[in-house]
């Protein structure tokens, strides 16, 4: 429903169970040779595939690399920090007016993290031996990130306009936020990748413990605690005895702590902590850069995997509006951007919960059966969600809101996450089955971000079109229209205001709805019939 509640289907979520490089390309069954379609020659592709050595050691308990496990949750809470800090951006110039022009161009802050398969090869390869393979980039990323935050911790507050004439610089927010992000996901592919040899095969499962609530727990301090901590209103109602007009932290006050941190860890974990060479010589090989895009993408003009793509290309258009414009209207209507984030708070449980309920569902044969069973109620709650908007103004009093509306709201969203998460983790499920064993990790890794981007590009062409789709009059002054900007300055000169008569996010659900449940009709059974292709349609093809 917002940057700051909704479970985002796009560059901030992660792969639940994990524990594979990205780039684990190499062969389970190394009597074979992978070739996809025409992709790699045959002495290039046997030397891409080849498996992993396993190296015959004592068996470590979890008390033995307790340490590695605790440095690993550490390093994910503060990969969670910018992305919690960007989330919580479109709340606070939704707060200052924005157009939703602005907000869908700040929504291109979101797609580092679905475009990181583009550069991630270049971070597997490309490291100084004598310093460690993942520490190479690790350690210069952190640093960046670091030193970068306490600059802009000077520079903040004049971005976000001083509140006397001067509004949001939302270009330079974006940029910014843009490299923060682009830092976070390459940090993510080092960690990663880290995390595979700093683990012992006995101990890796941690890694995707450590990734989801490290990463969960990040996400909370930079966006909900930085939104609460934020606001003047919470802070005098809950944490002081004297009113101030300000919270208790500013962005400025948070980036520099946050840059404080990132740079003392960083200097630590340079110091302090080795790579294992042994490990890294034996497990972790490197592969070409250009074999690894040359697999990339012939795995991609296998038939049955292009019209995968194609059509969760366009499987989330339904959603966009409710996804990307629903929590940016409700602060407009004027609910509290750090009430709205907290809401999320309560469903951190659900969202724990529903992955393995739903599991249940998706573990056999046909996991987009619940996909496709759960769409048409999703996409009803895009209606909802639009009669939530108009509800609001109509119960709100001089104190706020009364304590069952935001009962509603929760009710709503945690409704909405039984659907979003049935969708999602049949995608996830699907991906799982059908990825070929022999390149297991980059193959579902490139599904995964194929389905990232499917719901990254709706939600920006949404938040694009509600400005457009907007119809406004200008009352108390002749002969004057609000059509554009400079006609509502000069409508406002006049002594007449702008007023809105036909809200575009109103349109645009109506829009998103029937397009959902056309794709539904006419191109959801064939995604369905995915489920039916023979192995041989996804695997790539073999040569003994």
């Amino acid at each position: 429903m917002s940057p700051a509640i909704a479970a985002k289907e796009g560059g901030r979520q992660r792969r639940p169970g994990s524990h594979h490089n990205w780039l684990d390309v190499r062969s389970e069954e190394p009597p074979s040779l992978a070739l996809c379609g025409d992709g790699l020659p045959g002495d290039e592709a046997e030397e891409l595939l080849q498996p992993p050595e396993t190296g015959v050691g004592r068996a470590k308990g979890f008390r033995a690399e307790l340490g590695s496990i605790l440095l690993l949750l550490v390093l994910y809470v503060l990969q969670g920090i910018p992305l919690g800090l960007a989330g919580s951006v479109p709340l606070i110039l939704q707060s200052k007016n924005v157009s939703y022009t602005d907000q869908a161009f700040f929504s291109f802050v979101f797609w580092p993290f679905s475009l990181k398969l583009l550069w991630a090869p270049l971070v597997d390869a490309v490291y100084l031996r004598g310093f460690g393979r993942r520490k190479s980039w690790l350690v210069p990323t952190q640093y960046v990130l670091g030193l970068f935050m306490i600059y802009m911790s000077t520079q903040v507050d004049g971005l976000l306009g001083d509140g006397e004439g001067r509004g949001p610089d939302v270009v330079a927010l974006t940029v910014t936020f843009f490299l923060f992000e682009f830092l976070a996901a390459t940090q993510d592919i080092a960690v990663d990748g880290w995390a595979l040899t700093m683990l012992s095969r006995e101990n890796v499962g941690y890694a995707s413990t450590c990734n989801s609530v490290g990463q969960t727990a990040g996400y909370f301090l930079g966006n909900v605690l930085f939104l609460a901590l934020e606001s003047a209103s919470f802070c005098n109602k809950y944490l002081r005895f004297q009113p101030q007009p300000r919270g208790i932290v500013t962005l400025s006050d948070f980036l520099f702590f946050w840059g404080a941190v990132f740079l003392i860890t960083t200097t630590l974990v340079a110091l302090l902590k080795k790579e294992s060479k042994e490990l890294t010589a034996t497990k972790e090989e490197t592969k070409g850069i250009t074999d690894t895009y040359r697999l990339l993408f012939s795995i991609i003009k296998m038939p049955a995997v292009l019209t995968f793509c194609l059509l969760i290309l366009t499987s989330k258009v339904g959603f966009s509006a409710a996804d990307a414009v629903t929590g940016l209207k409700l602060v407009e209507e004027g609910v509290p951007k750090e009430h709205l984030a907290l809401l999320a708070v309560p469903m951190v449980p659900l969202q724990i919960i529903l992955p393995l309920i739903i599991s249940k569902y998706t573990a056999g044969p046909q996991p987009l059966n619940t996909f496709y069973k759960a769409m048409p109620f999703r996409l009803l709650f895009g209606l909802e969600f639009a009669f939530l908007v108009w509800w609001t103004p109509t119960v709100r009093h001089e104190g706020g809101f009364p304590v069952y509306y935001y009962a509603v709201v929760v009710l709503s969203y945690a409704l909405h996450q039984v659907t979003l998460y049935s969708m999602y983790v049949a995608i996830m499920a699907f991906n799982a089955k059908v990825s070929d064993p022999l390149i297991g990790g980059t193959y579902m890794t490139l599904l995964n971000t194929v389905s990232n981007l499917g719901g990254n590009w709706p939600s920006t062409v949404a938040l694009w079109l509600v400005d457009p789709l907007t119809v406004k009059e200008c009352a108390g002054a002749q002969d004057q229209t609000c059509a554009t900007t400079a006609a509502a300055e000069l409508c406002t000169k006049a002594g007449g205001s702008c007023i809105t008569t036909l809200d575009g996010y109103y349109v645009e659900s109506i829009i998103c709805v029937v397009l959902g449940f056309a794709w539904w009709f006419l191109l959801g059974p064939k995604f369905k019939r995915l489920q039916e292709e023979g192995q041989s349609s996804w695997k790539c093809k073999r040569t003994n």
